[in-house]
């Protein structure tokens, strides 16, 4: 089970535009094995980020509009948001190493 937030098509408008910091989002699908493989690493940058990133997910099973909004082509697939606004497509498969240098965040030295 995630410990990271979820975010539905409804509460997506609002989870993006009203956050303060920039936001991760991770599409993805239960039963995935690469989405879970990317859970775990999302969960280790989330606890080394802290404060200065926010990651959420969203199930594309339950949720059509957003994903479809996007062009969600494969799973998993991670989005950024900053000030409200899709920036880019960070890619989908990646250790928490990749995710921090993606996101230009700084990489500590037991990072993976």
């Amino acid at each position: 089970m995630t410990t990271l937030p979820a975010v539905t098509d409804r509460d997506f408008d609002r989870a993006i535009e009203k956050a303060t910091r920039p936001v991760l989002m991770e599409f993805r699908r239960p039963g995935c094995g690469h989405c879970h493989a990317l859970m775990v690493e999302l969960e280790a940058v989330q606890r080394e980020t802290g404060a200065a990133l926010q990651i959420v997910t969203m199930n594309v099973e339950e949720n059509f509009q957003v994903p479809a909004e996007m062009e969600i082509q494969s799973l998993p697939a991670l989005a950024l948001y900053r000030e409200g606004r899709s920036e880019r497509f960070i890619g989908g498969i990646g250790t928490k190493k990749h995710i921090l240098n993606a996101l230009g965040l700084p990489v500590s030295d037991s990072s993976g």
